[in-house]
């Protein structure tokens, strides 16, 4: 919402895409110019299907894949429709919308993807093995795109945010963390929308929000795995009960 905000700020004719047509309406209702509203379920290959034609018949100057799911807790004890619905979103949507909108960009010589992975996608985490299959293979893919789509004019960029909050959070609804850690070091909605669309316009292979994003992200390709993945696998799983 916060890259819609600000894409449409800067003059762009936005089209926003989720699965409640209430909700798109509402929130098209705040931005400047005439923004379209696509509700589609994107886990729905054949609702999914319907915005890929929408993507290969308009004149797409920018595309944020940016929808995601995640499941916490023992793969083997998930809801198996839950995390097959999760690899469709997280990993299935964005493979397809990126191949949808890339001919014409080629064409025109002239476009900007940015896929929403995850510093997650860079470590081993237990009791969250599904979120982190689908965001390593968006990492990977996003960054070998980049460099293929080099000397082309079209820009892809990958997202890879830790911890990313609200600007402000009553009192009463912070977390021990939101507490703990001040309010500077993490990554808000709106400053990681900035930091992305510069990033994306300077054709940046990759951005990781915020300095607490940019230390978790170190820290975990720092530490060796068998260290690192029971230590936030443990933290995972209480996130699951």
């Amino acid at each position: 919402m916060a890259m819609a905000r600000d894409l449409a700020h800067l003059g762009y004719d936005v089209t926003v895409v989720a699965r409640r047509r209430n909700v798109l309406e509402e929130f098209a209702a705040e931005l400047p110019g005439s923004p379209e509203v696509f509700p589609c379920d994107l886990s729905d290959p054949a609702q999914r299907e319907q915005f890929n034609e929408y993507l290969r018949t308009t004149d797409v100057a920018v595309l944020v894949n940016s929808a995601g799911i995640a499941s916490f807790g023992p793969f083997m004890k998930q809801d198996w429709g839950y995390e097959t619905q999760q690899f469709e979103l997280n990993a299935s949507a964005v493979f397809e919308a990126t191949r949808a909108v890339l001919p014409q960009m080629l064409e025109r010589g002239k476009g900007a993807i940015c896929n929403v992975g995850s510093a997650a996608g860079d470590v081993v985490i237990p009791n969250n093995a599904t979120y982190i299959f689908t965001k390593a293979g968006v990492n990977a893919f996003t960054e070998a795109l980049h460099y293929e789509l080099q000397g082309t004019g079209v820009h892809c960029t990958l997202l890879a945010p830790g911890p990313v909050r609200e600007a402000h959070i009553p009192e009463e609804q912070q977390s021990i963390v939101d507490k703990v850690v001040p309010d500077f070091l993490w990554t808000t909605y709106e400053s990681c929308s900035q930091e992305t669309l510069r990033a994306m316009s300077a054709n940046k292979r990759r951005v990781v929000p915020g300095p607490l994003s940019k230390f978790g992200s170190l820290v975990g390709r720092a530490l060796p795995t068998a260290l690192s993945a029971p230590l936030i696998g443990s933290f995972y799983a209480k996130m699951g009960e």
